[in-house]
Order: C-alpha cells, then sequence, then structure tokens
C-alpha cells in the first residue's frame, strides 16, 4: 500500500501479469522446456502431442496455433515448448509491437520453412497489419505496396510455410475473420493446487532450495490457479526462510510469509478484501456500479474488472448483474461480517 491509500497495482504480489518483481528474466529459467516437463494442462498437452506428431510424420508446418486464457497460465511457455518439440525456431512479438506492414513484413521474410512466429496479446493486432496476415497464413504470401501515388505498385513476395501461434487473454476482442484462420484453439485453464504444488516444487528444485511439501501445498493453495503467482511466491518465500531460518521453507515460514504479504488463505489480497468490504459496508451487499465503486475505494474501474472481478466471481464471492456488483452470502461468510439472511434473521453465516 502506498503513502496515499491508492494501491500499488503495479507490484501486486498476486497479479497474473509480469511485474518488477519478477525480474528481468521474468522466470524464464524455471519455464520447462518439453511437454513431459510441462505440469499440468493435461488435454492440452495431450492433443498438441498428437498435433505435433502428425506434422512431423507428414514433414509439414504445424497448423496455426491460437492459445487462449487467463495471464500466467503459460502460453508464451507452451509455444516455445511447441517450437522445440518441432525442431524449429521461434520468433517471439506481440501485437502492440507490430506497428506498421514493414515490421510484419520483416518478420515474416526472416523466417525459415517450418518455423514459429509466436504473436503475444495477438488481438492487439491494428486492423491494417491483420489484413496483410490473412494472405500470409492462407496463401503463405503477403502483399506490399511499392511507391507512392501514380507509381504505386503492388508486390507479392512468396513464404516459407510456418507456423503463427497467437496469444490472448481476451479471445472475444479477436475479430472472427482472424480466428477462423487458426486451424487449432486450445484454451488454457487455471491450475488445480496439486499441479500448482508440483511446480512450485519443481521451481524450488532449480533454485537449489529445500521447501517441505506442505509448504508447497500451502503457497499453491494461495496463488490463485496460476503458476506465475506460484513461482512469484517461491522467490518471497525463500526470502523469509534464509532471513528467519535455516534457509528450509517450511509450512510455518510460508504462512508467515505470506500473511505478512497480505494474501489469505484463498489468495485473496488487500485489494480484493477492499473492493468486497466496500460494496457490503458501503452500499449494504450492492448492487453498486463498478465506476462507483472504484471511485470509492480510489481504483482505476479497468483494475477492479480485469484483475480482481475474475477471481472472485470464480471464487463465488461476487456477482454481476444488469444493476451492478453484488457480494454474494460466501464473501460474508469468508470476511466474518453478519449478514442478514432472507429471512431477515442477522447471523454470520
Amino acid at each position: 500500500m502506498i503513502e496515499t491509500g491508492e494501491f500499488d497495482f503495479e507490484n501486486r504480489i498476486v497479479s497474473p501479469q509480469v511485474i518488477k518483481e519478477d525480474g528481468d528474466d521474468a522466470d524464464y529459467s524455471l519455464r520447462p522446456k518439453t511437454l513431459s516437463e510441462y505440469i499440468g494442462q493435461d488435454k492440452v498437452k495431450e492433443n498438441m502431442k498428437i498435433y505435433i506428431e502428425a506434422a512431423k510424420k507428414r514433414g509439414e508446418a504445424l497448423d496455426h496455433v491460437l492459445l487462449y486464457g487467463p495471464p500466467g497460465l503459460g502460453k508464451t511457455t507452451l509455444s516455445n515448448i511447441i517450437a522445440h518439440e518441432l525442431g524449429v525456431n521461434i520468433r517471439v512479438t506481440s501485437g502492440p509491437a507490430i506497428e506498421k506492414t514493414g515490421d510484419l513484413a520483416a518478420l515474416l521474410t526472416g523466417l525459415q520453412p517450418g518455423d514459429v512466429l509466436f504473436i503475444d496479446e495477438i488481438h492487439r493486432l491494428s486492423r491494417a497489419i491483420e489484413e496483410i496476415l490473412y494472405p500470409a497464413l492462407e496463401d503463405f504470401t503477403i502483399d506490399l505496396m511499392i511507391g507512392n501515388g501514380p507509381a504505386a505498385r503492388s508486390i507479392r513476395i512468396d513464404l516459407p510455410k510456418f507456423t503463427l501461434i497467437g496469444a490472448t487473454t481476451r479471445s472475444g476482442q479477436l475479430s472472427a475473420p482472424l480466428r477462423d484462420r487458426f486451424g487449432i484453439i486450445q484454451r488454457l485453464e487455471l491450475y488445480s493446487a496439486e499441479d500448482l504444488a508440483e511446480i512450485i516444487s519443481r521451481s524450488a528444485i532449480i533454485l537449489g532450495v529445500a521447501i517441505d511439501r506442505d509448504a508447497a501445498c500451502e503457497m499453491a493453495s494461495r496463488s490463485r490457479g496460476t503458476p506465475r503467482i506460484a513461482n512469484r511466491f517461491l522467490k518471497r518465500v525463500r526470502d523469509y526462510a534464509e532471513v528467519m531460518g535455516d534457509g528450509r521453507i517450511t509450512r510455518d515460514i510460508a504462512k508467515i510469509a505470506l500473511d505478512r504479504m497480505e494474501v489469505d488463505n484463498l489468495g485473496l489480497d488487500s485489494l480484493d478484501k477492499r473492493m468486497l468490504e466496500m460494496i457490503i459496508k458501503g452500499y449494504n451487499g450492492g448492487p453498486v456500479g463498478l465506476e462507483t465503486l472504484a471511485s470509492a475505494i480510489g481504483e482505476e474501474a479497468v483494475t477492479l474488472e480485469d484483475v480482481c472481478e475474475p477471481f472472485l466471481m470464480q471464487l463465488g464471492f461476487l456477482a454481476r448483474t444488469p444493476r451492478g456488483r453484488c457480494a454474494t452470502e460466501l464473501a460474508y461468510r469468508h470476511l466474518g461480517i453478519p449478514h442478514e439472511g432472507s429471512d431477515g434473521q442477522t447471523s454470520l453465516i
């Protein structure tokens, strides 16, 4: 919490986005390199293994792949694994980074046969770039305009057959023509606590940290189903273990560290609780409009909508109605706030 009372969103420990806490490498050393090392997402792994093996047997480039789901689940990691399993190179970029048609042309013409082009946040591609991309995906050609005015002419460049892997957290914002050009579409789901505990244990080995199984489970249960958050917890709890203990992460050390970081047993942090408490205490449980709620707690509406709401709704703590946001009985119970039921009786549920 910063001195003005406004939440320091960029350093929020439970943010699924990459933050300063992760460092410049963004956990690249912890990323698995093969499908066999990749923990969780079993259905996606099984499907991709079949598609990759089939493409290799035919000696063809893998069909274009769209990976979508909440941030921090491993879309970039899986893309690198796909390229590794195919035995080809990967070029990495993002939708906002491709501003001109020349940028896209440079990327595409630099690919070798079978290579993978990974575009993160593909939903943020401009419409002009999308129009250039369509023939590249279907016919492996690109049309470019040379010159200006009456002397301008179009030239067609043949491209090697390649695989585009697009990643997005907002598949609904993808245009229908672009979405239709992906032959393989896979959704990444939030991870179970068991899978996250396995990820934490694997990362601890890589980092050379001794950790108890119940400590890994404790961190996993608070990681909001997201590997990026789990690995972030591991790095911070490691600090507590080295300073307050003998370097080994025990369940007690993990609980002390996470409690001090204001992350409760379900993964809610102070911003989540402020949002729920404002709905309950400030607006009698709701409904309350998003903009009104954001102003009341001094936050941006987009932060509440994109970062807080999905997890609170997944837990069943928050309901979105046409009239606004409402706190559910489960939210009252978790916060220990008395709730007046439909029979008019007030009780601590």
